[in-house]
């Protein structure tokens, strides 16, 4: 039998996840996400039944697909012990071994540290490990954050990541790793952008594996954590719990001007989905822009409370309300029910023009160029990346901060790398009733670009 592996990316959440082959006509997925269509497309396409999916640890970035999976398919689902699921699942423990076909074998390695539940798994072909599947534990030049489960555990979890480390010290050079977080996550810290790596190429490269002691191993660990979306900390406990199942990504329900209307006076939030520049041109009061793009969910379950009603204002071509008659599925639907948010309520029909139509006023917020910024500059960046460099004289209040910073006395203008963050953050504002908002039409390259002036580095 020949193994393969195939690797999946979401690269909006950093989510890596992987189809094995086993060889024998079955597959694994590993680390699933909650619509594995790509998953089934591979296995299907390769005539292979889907007989095991596993999962590292309860996930805080994404709602996990296997309990779905296994009850859609009839895979195993093989979990830590430790995760303490509430969904029908076969719990595994420190060196327990789980045969997947005749002389190929998954080793369950306990690995806490970026999660006290985490577990990685060792694939062994006739007694010889080949992979290892490293969760959030190792991944490409760097390791897991260990402050996911809050800032008080982080330095004992980060103690518990070096004596995890240490337990893939008998494994060979060659053996292949797969993490599961990686370039574009919240959940790891800052390293490669590379996805998969070798035992062999961590050991040379990756500076927490060539750390000191262990002490110096957690210094470094804890002092590179930056901010991370406020739904990491529900959604452990609803993968513990146990997802919703959706088999198929509902369509968003067409909803009248009127009807919306009503709905945000009780409470609703309207997300604006269009690119910045409709956005600018004219939307809805108080609606919150947030561009679909590969990172519009993050942002969404960052800004918006679980549980909020949503109304969205999409643009005519995306297809984020209905399927096509191939049922596709779409994109800004996905993106919510991958970090949680389902109460959706629809999608305003006719967008802006039919608000406009009714008699209801549109706002606008100016987009202005790198030269012709003329108020107090705002990159709502994270600060590592303000940190990268920003523009002389700029102010750093990170994005999810916008909405509880003081509202400033003057003309503000946002930046943040390209507009879409700026145009989130000035959307905020304009809803709080801070009128003289614009929106830097680029980034910092832009602006160093067109003044020929050198960019700043450093907090």
């Amino acid at each position: 039998m020949a193994i393969e592996i195939h690797d999946f990316v979401d690269p909006g959440l950093g989510h890596s996840s992987y189809v094995i082959d086993i060889g024998d006509g079955t597959a694994a997925v590993v680390d699933p996400p909650r619509f594995p269509d790509a998953h089934e497309h591979v296995t299907a396409s390769r005539g292979l039944r889907l007989a095991w999916t596993i999962d590292t640890h309860s996930h805080a970035d994404y709602v996990t697909g296997s309990p779905s999976l296994s009850g859609r398919t009839g895979a195993t689902f093989v979990a830590p012990v430790a995760s303490r699921l509430e969904t029908a699942h076969t719990g595994v423990v420190d060196g327990q071994r789980v045969q997947l076909a005749p002389g190929i074998d998954l080793v369950a390695i306990a690995t806490p540290g970026h999660t006290p539940d985490h577990h990685g798994y060792a694939l062994h072909d006739h007694g010889r490990p080949v992979a290892l599947f490293t969760g959030g534990s190792l991944m490409v030049g760097t390791v897991g954050r260990t402050d996911l489960c809050g800032p008080h555990l982080a330095d004992a979890l980060a103690h518990e990541m070096y004596k995890s480390l240490r337990r893939f010290d008998d494994l060979p050079d060659d053996v292949a790793v797969f993490p599961t977080p990686g370039a574009g996550s919240f959940c790891s810290a800052p390293g490669d952008t590379a996805r998969t790596s070798t035992l062999g190429h961590e050991r040379a490269t990756n500076p927490f594996l060539r750390a000191g002691t262990e002490d110096e191993f957690v210094a470094q660990l804890t002092a590179g954590f930056g901010t991370f979306p406020t739904y990491f900390a529900r959604l452990p406990e609803l993968n513990r719990r146990g997802p919703r199942r959706i088999d198929n990504i509902p369509s968003l329900k067409r909803l009248s001007v009127a009807s919306v209307a009503a709905h945000l006076t009780r409470g609703a939030v309207l997300v604006d989905s269009r690119p910045i520049s409709s956005f600018a041109t004219g939307h809805v009061p108080g609606s919150l822009s947030n561009t679909l793009r590969p990172v519009f969910g993050s942002w969404l379950g960052w800004l918006v409370a679980a549980g909020r009603p949503l109304i969205f204002v999409a643009a005519t071509d995306d297809r984020a309300a209905s399927d096509d008659n191939g049922g596709n599925r779409t994109e800004l639907v996905r993106q919510c029910l991958d970090i949680g948010h389902e109460n959706l309520l629809g999608q305003l029909e006719g967008g802006t023009e039919a608000w406009a139509a009714s008699g209801r006023n549109l706002h606008t917020i100016a987009l202005v160029g790198p030269t012709d910024i003329s108020s107090a500059l705002i990159d709502v960046r994270q600060a590592n990346e303000f940190a990268g460099g920003h523009v002389p004289g700029a102010r750093n209040t990170e994005l999810a901060a916008v909405h509880d910073m003081e509202l400033p006395s003057g003309p503000v203008t946002m930046m943040c790398g390209h507009g879409e963050r700026a145009m989130t953050a000035a959307s905020i504002l304009a809803a709080r009733d801070h009128a003289t908002v614009c929106v830097l039409d680029g980034g910092p390259s832009d602006w160093a670009g067109a003044t020929g002036r050198s960019l700043e580095s450093g907090a």
